[in-house]
């Protein structure tokens, strides 16, 4: 049976029988919180370390009440999230066998934040609308409920004992949800249908996966002394995440089994060095490498960067995108087919019909979401054929990351690399003058800008503008896709190289671009980008141990729809690092749910809610698994 504890601001509790709930769960006392298991009594406080949790829980009680539930930083005893309840579960003991059955009706969160007026879904009932706490008289006893409003106002009162059936309705859309009768069929069909569709999806991963175990990949040597002194060459100091990331991948490529391993992490979080490392340890045991982006421009900066660490090394890098000629084009082509190419860098490109390897044995995949079916469908082949990495810099939230473990090989960075400051950001509407001041400040401490338009047809029209207003001797350029290939090139490599102090350009620069002397970004018409949009486009600046700054501006006077001023909201309220791994980053999360998982999967998230939907996903992964072990133990027989 599962078991789960219940808190909630303004709960009536007994001191000593909390104290005792947490020894049964498995917890222990200490006199500081420092690890998951730990907890501690000061007064009327009490900090404990909850199961699966990232950070300690400070409890504060007046008299017998609790007061606040709040998330804490256990370097300096800093709240850091207010909660309205929590959900406490056991201690995993080390050695025991039992384990619990994984269904729909297990909640995989801990935290039950809601707000009067927030929709949840109860996973008998469906949809409804929550109006508050209540107590209600039930056999003598005055018990607490959560009262939930369904269609023709009618409610339900679920006591707290059983309110892990209950949580927060999120999905991809800002349209109200429809509630549902109580004691209807249709919730009871939607979340069937769901259920089919969710089944499905996990059959084809778990089928992908079946057939990648059951193909002998190859099997790489330990580290080498090149390897060690590759890695010795990376100019900082790796975050704890970064080498697991890069444990967790070797380990694969050791194991004789093929990798098909998706590594997220926030964007400038340091995913590429690990990329990187796998590609230098695949190259060492004589296989080929090739290393897919989704623009041009991304392409060039990462074989200058790989170019750059690797050029005491033998190996032969090149790069295969619309900055090379035709002719520049053949020959790497020819040399990837007769194996003189050890690694490339290409756009979809490299998919082409025309391009063969000799030995290819490792494909790194940024951002697979950017790519179209049909090269979808060919990086599936390959997926057979060598070990895959997959980089992706949108956030998957615990919820998705704990449901797809047992389908997918996943590794998350999590932390800031060291020194990294958040990034001031700053919603503001146009102004030439404070544009003009921050852009000075910026080339006052020798650093440059971004300006973002995304508009070509009177991009250079903005640039006259700015040079208006700005001393004659700031170096401005613009740059947009529908410039010549080695045009472009060309202004890329003068603002890399700091001969740009103002590049005025437009999306081009959203992913990935890498640019530490670049620390301010203004984006025009801000109102115009979705959220995810604006996520990204913060992190092309902050990548260094200096303050950063991110301009969102909005044209004067004008009256922003609803959306717009929720999301520009939320990209300056949550401007620390990882935010996009924040809880109230729900909109970017979900939107990373949706990149993953496709758009028939967007249906049944919205159909049922994302909590909902992964634990129906966590449970026919579970299933599934299930019914292939069996499988192949009687056909051992």
């Amino acid at each position: 049976m599962f078991k789960s504890l219940k808190i909630y601001v303004g709960q009536e509790i007994d001191f000593e029988s909390l104290l005792n709930e947490f020894i049964v769960f498995g917890y222990k006392r200490q006199d500081a919180v420092l690890v998951e298991g730990d907890f501690s009594r000061r007064g009327g406080l009490i900090d404990i370390f909850p199961n699966s949790f990232e950070l300690p829980v400070r409890i504060e009680l007046d008299n017998n009440s609790i007061s606040s539930i709040r998330t804490f930083n256990p370097s300096n005893g800093e709240g850091l999230w207010q909660h309205n309840m929590l959900i406490l579960l056991p201690i995993k003991k080390p050695g025991s066998l039992k384990t619990t059955p994984i269904t729909a009706d297990l909640s995989l969160t801990g935290f039950l934040d809601l707000s009067v007026g927030d929709y949840v879904v109860h996973n008998q009932h469906g949809i409804g609308r929550f109006l508050g706490l209540n107590k209600i008289k039930h056999q003598d006893k005055i018990r607490d409920h959560l009262v939930i409003e369904y269609d023709r106002q009618e409610k339900l009162f679920v006591p707290v004992e059983s309110m892990h059936l209950v949580q927060k309705y999120i999905a991809f859309h800002a349209k109200r949800p429809k509630l549902y009768r109580l004691g209807g069929r249709e919730w009871s069909r939607v979340k069937e249908r769901a259920r089919k569709g969710i089944q499905k999806m996990a059959w084809d991963l778990l089928s992908l996966q079946a057939m990648r175990i059951s193909t002998k990949g190859f099997t790489y040597s330990r580290d080498t002394d090149w390897q060690r002194e590759f890695e010795d060459s990376f100019p900082y100091e790796e975050t704890l995440d970064q080498l697991n990331a890069t444990l967790e991948v070797k380990k694969d490529m050791e194991s004789g089994k093929l990798m098909d391993r998706l590594l997220c992490g926030d964007v400038g979080y340091g995913k590429t060095e690990v990329a990187m490392r796998a590609a230098f340890k695949t190259v060492m045991d004589g296989k080929q490498v090739a290393y897919l982006v989704p623009t041009t421009i991304l392409a060039e900066q990462h074989f200058q960067n790989f170019s750059s660490r690797l050029k005491s090394f033998p190996l032969n890098i090149k790069l295969l995108c619309r900055f090379r000629t035709e002719g520049e084009q053949k020959e790497v082509v020819k040399g990837l087919k007769d194996g003189s190419v050890d690694m490339v860098i290409g756009t979809h490109r490299l998919l082409s019909e025309d391009v063969f390897f000799k030995e290819l044995g490792l494909i790194i995949i940024d951002e697979e979401q950017r790519f179209g079916v049909k090269n979808k469908e060919k990086l599936k082949a390959f997926r057979l054929s060598a070990n895959v990495l997959t980089l992706t810099a949108t956030p998957i939230p615990r919820t998705l990351y704990m449901s797809l473990m047992g389908a997918r090989d996943l590794s998350a960075i999590n932390t800031p690399p060291q020194n990294r400051l958040p990034i001031k950001t700053i919603v503001v509407e146009y102004d030439d003058d404070l544009i003009r001041q921050a852009i000075l400040r910026e080339i006052s401490r020798k650093g440059q800008i971004f300006f973002l338009h995304n508009r070509i047809e009177d991009i250079h029209k903005v640039k006259e503008r700015l040079a208006r207003k700005l001393p004659r001797e700031v170096r401005l350029e613009t740059g947009h896709g529908q410039m010549h290939p080695k045009e472009l090139e060309d202004v890329m490599g003068r603002f890399l190289r700091g001969e740009i102090d103002c590049l005025i350009s437009t999306m081009i620069i959203e992913s990935g671009i890498d640019i530490p002397n670049a620390n301010t970004i203004i984006v025009n018409n801000a109102h115009m980008f979705g959220l995810a949009d604006l996520h990204q486009l913060r992190g092309r600046v902050g990548r260094f141990n200096r303050s950063a700054y991110a301009y969102f501006m909005i044209p004067k006077n004008i009256v922003l729809e609803k959306d717009a001023r929720k999301r520009l909201a939320a990209i300056q309220e949550y401007a620390d690092l990882g935010a996009g791994f924040n809880i109230a980053m729900e909109d970017l999360e979900i939107r990373g749910a949706g990149n993953l998982l496709g758009l028939e999967q967007h249906g049944f998230i919205s159909a049922v809610g994302f909590d909902l939907y992964c634990r129906l996903l966590r449970e026919g992964i579970s299933t599934l698994r299930k019914a292939m072990i069996n499988d192949k133990i009687q056909s051992s027989k």
